[in-house]
């Protein structure tokens, strides 16, 4: 039994030995993480994802006069697959007619109605006129009729001669006030008519407008190209059953493939380092093995809320130099943008590198010794960061803190000059 114990001590020390031996193993490992530091060619990037679009493109509209028939809102009906390839005059889009020709049997019953209205106010003028004319010619007898009596009381009495003569000149007045009257009902009746026929050519016309605008609601292509559907205000793609509004009736585009643009979109926490004209390279989803250039060529001034992002991010559009069959509007791209670069630079980690208030350095290995290092730092991106002075590409670095670095000697950059 006790050989038993005795065997079962040893085998439980020695399992602790070499736990102990392998720690210690692993801490010297941690400990001296060693690394050289790289030249050559450094850069300060920001990568987004991005959509490709046309810098150029005809754009394909519904109605322009709907707003003026009080169509504020136009359902479509049906459209071409997006993607379709076609010709000038080919057709595009068919939108909801239901509502605008309920407007035209409105407007020809009001159409109805004026028609209506004229006739009547054709038949009470002509009327009117032809009582004032009778009434006329009734004035010039009644005329005729005093002047013979004043004539004939010549030879009466003064008292009835000077009646006589009161009586055709009240005569005249009358005729005279008919004549004005009539003028009057004339132009009364130019005036009316006027209004009735102006109120019905008004309602003929509107009748009209509706009838041309209802041709507008099949959509033809206006040239040859590729169709692409555009985003409404919410970013979502119409399709069939969507709806476009009257100050605004696009419903797809046709692209100038031989430009093309990548829309992306910057966070607020680095917008302020991209600047108009820094190259980009941009990259193809679909297709990985396509590389291309560009550069920005425009920043949005105010940012928005991206439904990827919980954050403000600004708009930013990348214009690619070269042309190829591949690109096509709506793939996705992924961008660097290149906010600086140093052809020939001296960088580490940024795991190398450490700042004490204001001391910026290294651990540096010299010999079998270890010093902190001052360094003047450069431009740093995600990874690494760029030294000006302090190391060499020579030198070695840890990657890790050493222990008791509180006791290592600092080595001040005018020291080492």
């Amino acid at each position: 039994m006790k050989h038993k114990i005795i065997i079962i001590i040893i085998v439980m020390v020695g399992i602790v030995g070499i736990l102990s031996f392998r720690f210690h193993q692993s801490e010297e490992e941690r400990t001296d993480i060693l690394i050289s530091p790289k030249t050559g060619l450094f850069q300060v990037t920001i990568t987004t994802t991005g959509e490709l679009r046309a810098k150029h493109s005809t754009e394909i509209k519904g109605p322009a006069n709907a707003r003026r028939a009080r169509l504020y809102e136009m359902k479509i009906l049906n459209i071409v697959p997006e993607g379709t390839v076609v010709d000038s005059g080919d057709f595009i889009a068919t939108l909801d007619r239901s509502e605008l020709e309920s407007k035209i049997k409105d407007v020809e019953l009001a159409i109805q109605k004026a028609e209506s209205q004229y006739e009547q106010a054709k038949l009470d003028c002509a009327l009117t006129l032809a009582n004032a004319r009778n009434e006329l010619v009734n004035l010039e007898y009644a005329l005729e009729e005093k002047l013979l009596l004043k004539e004939q009381a010549k030879f009466e009495a003064p008292s009835v001669a000077r009646q006589a003569e009161i009586d055709y000149d009240k005569a005249v007045r009358a005729l005279n006030q008919a004549k004005k009257n009539y003028e009057t009902k004339v132009q009364q009746a130019i005036a009316k008519m006027s209004e009735v026929e102006t109120d019905l050519q008004k309602r003929r016309n509107e009748y009209q407008e509706y009838v041309d605008l209802m041709d507008e609601f099949t959509v033809y292509a206006p040239e040859k190209g590729m169709v692409i559907y555009i985003r409404d205000w919410n970013g979502n793609k119409i399709s069939e059953g969507s709806t476009i509004n009257a100050w605004e009736p696009l419903i797809a585009t046709l692209p100038d493939l031989s430009v093309m643009l990548s829309i992306t979109y910057v966070s607020e926490v680095d917008i302020q380092k991209v600047k108009l004209g820094i190259p980009a390279e941009v990259g193809l989803d679909a297709d990985p093995s396509k590389h291309f250039t560009g550069k920005v060529t425009y920043i949005a001034n105010i940012g928005e809320k991206h439904p990827s992002s919980n954050s403000k991010v600004f708009e930013v559009e990348i214009e690619i130099n070269e042309s190829d069959s591949t690109l096509r509007p709506a793939m996705t791209t992924s961008n660097t943008l290149i906010i600086a670069s140093l052809d020939s630079a001296l960088f580490i980690p940024l795991e190398a590198y450490h700042s004490e208030d204001s001391l910026k350095f290294v651990y540096k290995k010299v010999l079998t010794e270890i010093v902190k290092q001052e360094v003047e730092p450069g431009l740093r991106n995600e990874n690494e960061i760029v030294i000006m002075r302090g190391v060499t590409s020579q030198d070695k670095v840890y990657l890790s803190i050493p222990d008791k670095r509180e006791d290592l000697n600092i080595i001040y950059l005018q020291d080492s000059l």
